[in-house]
């Protein structure tokens, strides 16, 4: 550890969601020393949101000792620009729907010039799995987020992808059918979100159960309100259609996987969020259809692995791993 380090040994993550802001203040070992959070929502503008978050925020900078012990902050936050310390025309953010917001700037004038990084919540998670989770040693790997949506972060050589203007990386938008595709909602259709998100797992549930009369325990359940859990649950009890539920969404990953390698040649896929729960359920498809589909020299190399990182406090500790970056 550095001499800098011994004298600021804290950083600050923000895990900036569409619902919640969750705070933490992490040290060098990764390990949550204090945490804090706030509704994202519910504010006229930028401005009074930061003043809550300030707000929250001082009792926890100050149970640690003081705004002197902070290195830096570090945000995983939708539309987040790297580059700039940005947040841009998010669409689940009302004080960012239509414009640009400065976030990193207004963060460092209010906590007393501190440096402050901002990434996306996937590329968050990367840095997170680089310095804290399964990627520890690794250079050349590629974390892909399945929740409400499908998110991913590159690493290539040590350094996450961010691109000409800080926003590469959207792999769940690379598109897998072409022909009669399902919207997505970035407007474009038959995107990888729109069929191997939770959200997707869904979809897959209800045109499945409408074009058969198989038995199932999801028939139980009005198609309105059936959730991935719900499929999750039922696959695991022997489910025969929750099961190719699936088989096919891990099919869908695994072949977008094998044309991803072609890119980056990873060490590994890392899988993290709530629909790595199934376990095998996906991952063996997954896995089957990598190895089916990718180019022969990437056969057999890359392992398959699922976060690490505790669940509840993941997104925090790549929000943070940011600002030791920094």
């Amino acid at each position: 550890m550095n001499l800098q380090t011994d004298i600021k040994p804290y950083v600050i993550g923000l895990d900036l969601g569409g619902t919640n802001s969750v705070f933490g203040i992490v040290d060098a070992r990764g390990e949550i020393k204090a945490t804090t959070a706030i509704k994202t929502q519910g504010y006229e503008s930028v401005e009074a949101y930061v003043d809550a978050c300030v707000e929250a925020l001082h009792t926890i900078i100050d149970y640690v000792g003081g705004i002197e012990l902070i290195k830096a902050m570090g945000i995983g936050a939708p539309n987040a620009n790297f580059y700039k310390g940005t947040i841009e025309f998010a669409p689940n953010l009302s004080w960012a729907h239509e414009c640009i917001v400065p976030l990193g700037q207004m963060f460092s004038e209010r906590l007393g010039g501190i440096p402050v990084g901002l990434t996306n919540d996937a590329n968050a998670a990367a840095v997170g799995e680089m310095i804290y989770g399964v990627a520890r040693g690794m250079k050349n790997f590629i974390v892909i987020t399945l929740g409400t949506g499908v998110g991913s972060g590159i690493v290539v050589n040590g350094q996450v992808v961010y691109g000409s203007d800080g926003f590469a990386g959207e792999l769940g938008h690379v598109t897998m059918v072409r022909e009669d595709g399902r919207m997505c909602g970035c407007g474009r259709k038959g995107c990888l979100e729109a069929y191997c998100s939770a959200t997707g797992v869904v979809r897959s549930a209800r045109e499945i159960l409408a074009k058969s009369e198989e038995p199932s325990m999801l028939r139980d359940i009005d198609p309105e309100n059936i959730t991935s859990l719900d499929v999750s649950i039922a696959a695991n009890k022997g489910d025969e259609v929750a099961k190719r539920i699936y088989d096919f969404t891990g099919e869908m990953l695994g072949k977008a996987c094998a044309d991803f390698a072609a890119f980056s040649s990873p060490e590994a896929f890392i899988f993290f969020g709530g629909m790595t729960k199934a376990g095998d359920l996906i991952m063996e498809p997954i896995k089957r259809a990598y190895e089916e589909h990718v180019m022969k020299i990437f056969r057999g190399k890359a392992k398959f692995l699922i976060s690490g990182l505790d669940g509840s406090s993941a997104a925090v500790l790549g929000a943070s791993a940011i600002g030791w970056d920094i």
